[in-house]
């Protein structure tokens, strides 16, 4: 009996010994995570690679992509941490449908007792002065409770899924802002200079003129402080520019050095595709009110808190636990088949009901709130765009109005009409007119960039649906 026992013994062991898991520590060093965040590039081959195939997916060799809306935001879904963090809650998402599914694990009862009996004759010739009684608990299920928290936890699943797309179009609109914001500074930078120049030459000729008493010191010193003023938003807008590219680096998820010397495309902005007046009130604003990301995310946490309803109100029927054993005693041989079941006496489950049935009510509000919420943006974003898109207009009337006289001035110039003062103060005029007209064009553009993530449609072309990398960039190499 001792030998049977130990091949009982050894086989459960060995049961345990192969169904488990080992650990595997990994620690983090906080200097190498810098150094490898340090070391992130837009020359990395790897990232080149992926940026390669999700523009041309049918494989063909491409050169060196350029750096424009399109590539930069590829890169910030290769390497942002938003997008390893959303892969790292969708993975274990999935792994919670796995434990959802598993059905409980039998429990071994094993009882064992040695003892000589005190009455003479009590224990039959050849039998073994000891009890042994092993018995095993299987746990019955009912009224589908593993089918409803699988499916618990299968929506909750696809809710990560969901939200993992949402952060690429959250990693794709600060790509796009932060890009529109430094085109935005370049371009004021440049038409800044620009006036800059015309000035400095404006305050050089009255400079002269009031060397040779021909000028007034009151002209001279009211355009030595507009060009004072020019300098100080010369000085201003360097610094936005250098902000705007610490912004794009963080949008993109690389250091600032990495920026230097990439070949950065703006062509989006310059003449972005135009946008139908309807585009807030008809397919496009259905299709956001019912497939955005984010709405198809919270329509999966409903069904998820229906399961959990639906789990909550099947727990009010006990689990069955069915126990078939057999026991040893002095001799005698004794098969068993126990059946038992909680007794739902003092409860039937009412309070977790309750809970889940609020949980539920909880997760409606929250999707009609975020359709609100979506309606909202909406409206915004195409109110705001269409108020710009008309003051635009209105500046590009001035600005042909302004530049048509500036030509006037430089004909009549020409003609001996008029001195080379009145001249370069037209232009002058022309050029702060083309500046009040180019902050026109930024308030368009990002309206249209707040349509853009309102809709979650990719307004700035290409209209094509970037594919969201299965794994980051560190857990490829």
């Amino acid at each position: 009996m001792s030998r049977t026992r130990s091949l009982l013994v050894l086989a459960w062991a060995g049961m345990l010994v192969s169904g488990c898991a080992s650990y595997q520590p990994e620690p983090i060093s906080p200097a190498a995570n810098t150094r490898a965040l340090d070391s992130r590039s837009l020359d990395d081959p790897r990232l080149r690679q992926f940026v390669a195939l999700a523009v041309r997916p049918d494989g063909k060799p491409e050169p060196p992509p350029g750096w424009d809306l399109t590539t930069l935001t590829l890169a910030a879904l290769y390497y942002h941490p938003d997008l390893a963090l959303a892969h790292a809650k969708l993975a274990e998402a999935e792994a919670a449908v796995i434990t959802a599914g598993q059905r409980p694990n039998p429990v071994l009862n094993f009882t064992n007792i040695v003892g000589q009996s005190l009455v003479p004759g009590a224990i039959a010739a050849g039998a073994a002065p000891l009890t042994i009684g092993p018995i095993i608990d299987f746990v019955l299920e009912t009224a589908g409770k593993r089918e409803a928290r699988t499916a618990q936890a299968q929506h909750l699943a696809d809710a990560a899924l969901f939200d993992l797309a949402t952060a690429g179009w959250q990693v794709r609109g600060r790509v796009r802002a932060a890009l529109l914001a430094l085109w935005a500074a370049e371009q004021r930078l440049a038409l800044t200079r620009q006036r800059f120049t015309l000035q400095d030459q404006l305050v050089q000729l009255l400079e002269h003129r009031l060397a040779a008493g021909e000028a007034s010191s009151l002209d001279v010193a009211r355009e030595r402080i507009n060009r004072s003023q020019i300098t100080l938003a010369l000085h201003d807008l360097e610094q936005t520019a250098a902000e705007a590219r610490v912004q794009l680096a963080t949008a993109v998820g690389i250091p600032v050095p990495a920026l230097d010397g990439a070949d950065l495309g703006m062509s989006a902005f310059d003449h972005p595709p135009p946008i139908a007046s309807s585009a807030d009130s008809g397919a496009w604003r259905r299709e956001a009110l019912t497939k955005r990301t984010d709405i198809q995310a919270s329509l999966e946490d409903y069904d998820a808190a229906q399961a959990a309803l639906r789990l909550a109100v099947a727990n009010q029927y006990p689990n069955l636990s069915l126990s078939p054993g057999y026991t040893y005693e002095y001799g005698i041989n004794q098969y068993e088949l126990n059946l038992s079941t909680t007794l739902p006496i003092f409860n039937q489950n009412q309070g977790p009901i309750a809970e889940a049935l609020a949980k539920r009510q909880e997760a409606a509000a929250a999707f009609t709130a975020l359709q609100a919420q979506i309606i909202g943006a909406i409206d915004e974003a195409a109110t705001a765009y269409r108020a710009s898109t008309q003051t635009l207009a209105s500046a590009d009337a001035l600005l042909a109005d302004d530049q048509s006289r500036a030509l006037q001035m430089e004909s009549s110039f020409r003609a001996g009409q008029i001195d080379r003062p009145t001249l370069i103060t037209a232009q002058v005029e022309a050029a702060a007119t083309a500046l009040s007209h180019f902050d026109a064009i930024v308030q368009q553009r990002q309206a249209l960039g707040s349509l853009e993530d309102a809709l979650q449609r990719p307004l700035y072309g290409p209209d094509i649906m970037l594919s969201l990398p299965r794994t980051s960039s560190e857990s490829s190499t």
